[in-house]
């Protein structure tokens, strides 16, 4: 009797065993998607120069990290024309088993994979001045820090300086430079020039009228000169900034400095996709430049100066200028979606 209850319980037993086994092998290849995601992300913010060995490298080593069992292997990083980056890789694992050597398995075959799709993000922004104004001389600053470093450092420079004139509004003279290090770089000007006139019969083309509390009429004309004549104003590489921010210098305001990344200043800045629709940047928030930047097409910045209370209609603002943005494959975050 007792030989045929062994023989009974036998099946049970293994299938108790097999079931484990089964169990552990589930678990152990949700760590590893889980290791195998968390490591194809880490691999596309390294730099677009990195070798295809570097990034395997890189890749086993963040899935190690992670609690990834076995080998994981990158399979594939291919990039687009319009810069969306694809990368795809695979790890597998010989789990040993343990009920299951009964049958003479010793281990079984466990294998994951990972696809991710990355966007193209900002590499070049072009920025140019439309019309400037007011009493305030004042000059916005566009700062980057590399990838790597911990100090920002100029980039480009608006500069912009009252031409005294006495009418309601104010003009004058901007420039637009670049900054490479200690090297300043004139690429565009605008000169405004101001007079006053008995009536505002045959103006020129853009001419900018005004009249005053006593009745003078003041008649505005601007001009701008690119250097070289054919320029699109400062164009500026960003491929390899981790971080921008916007700064402008109002040394006869309140507050004397308003920053894009300072929530306390950066609703002076309104951002739009035309000159007649930006929106101000509500209360509290800062602003990610590069996302602020459009890819492919022209978008819409402008500042008030500190002369009026916000939040204000955009036509309060006398800092106006576009921004253009040129998007590729770049090691920065930026949005990824995994898509297996």
């Amino acid at each position: 009797m007792m030989p045929m209850m062994v023989l009974l319980t036998l099946p049970i037993v293994a299938a108790i065993g097999f079931s484990i086994d089964y169990t552990s092998a589930v678990t152990t290849r949700s760590d590893m998607q889980n290791a195998l995601d968390a490591a194809i992300i880490s691999v596309t913010t390294m730099p677009t120069t990195t070798a295809l060995s570097d990034r395997q490298t890189a890749l086993q080593q963040a899935y190690a990290a992670n609690s990834g069992q076995g080998t994981a292997t990158l399979t594939g990083v291919t990039v687009a024309a319009d810069g969306t980056a694809t990368f795809t890789a695979t790890a597998s694992y010989p789990m040993p088993t343990s009920f299951m050597q009964v049958a003479r398995i010793d281990n079984v075959q466990v294998g994951v994979g990972s696809s991710v799709r990355k966007t193209p993000a900002l590499v070049q922004s072009t920025f140019r001045v439309t019309k400037v104004s007011g009493y305030w001389n004042k000059t916005m600053t566009l700062y980057g820090t590399k990838f790597g470093d911990t100090v920002a450092k100029p980039l480009m420079t608006i500069s912009y300086a009252y031409n005294g004139y006495g009418d309601p509004k104010g003009y004058g003279t901007t420039t637009v430079s670049t900054i490479n290090g200690s090297t300043s770089t004139v690429v565009q000007q605008q000169d405004c020039t101001t007079k006053t006139v008995k009536n505002f019969n045959s103006l020129p083309t853009g001419a900018i009228t005004q009249t005053d509390s006593n009745g003078k009429r003041y008649v505005t004309t601007c001009a701008d000169t690119f250097y070289p004549a054919n320029g699109a104003g400062a164009v500026i590489d960003v491929s390899q900034m981790d971080k921008l921010y916007l700064e402008m210098k109002v040394p006869s305001g309140s507050p004397t400095t308003l920053r894009s990344d300072d929530p306390a200043t950066s609703n002076r800045l309104y951002i739009g996709a035309s000159a007649g629709n930006m929106p101000e940047v509500a209360t509290g928030q800062t602003v990610n430049i590069f996302t602020a930047v459009p890819c492919g097409q022209a978008g819409y910045q402008a500042w008030e100066d500190g002369g009026n209370p916000v939040p204000a209609d955009v036509s309060n603002a006398d800092f106006f200028y576009t921004t253009t943005g040129k998007c590729d494959y770049n090691q920065r975050p930026s949005t990824t979606v995994l898509t297996q």
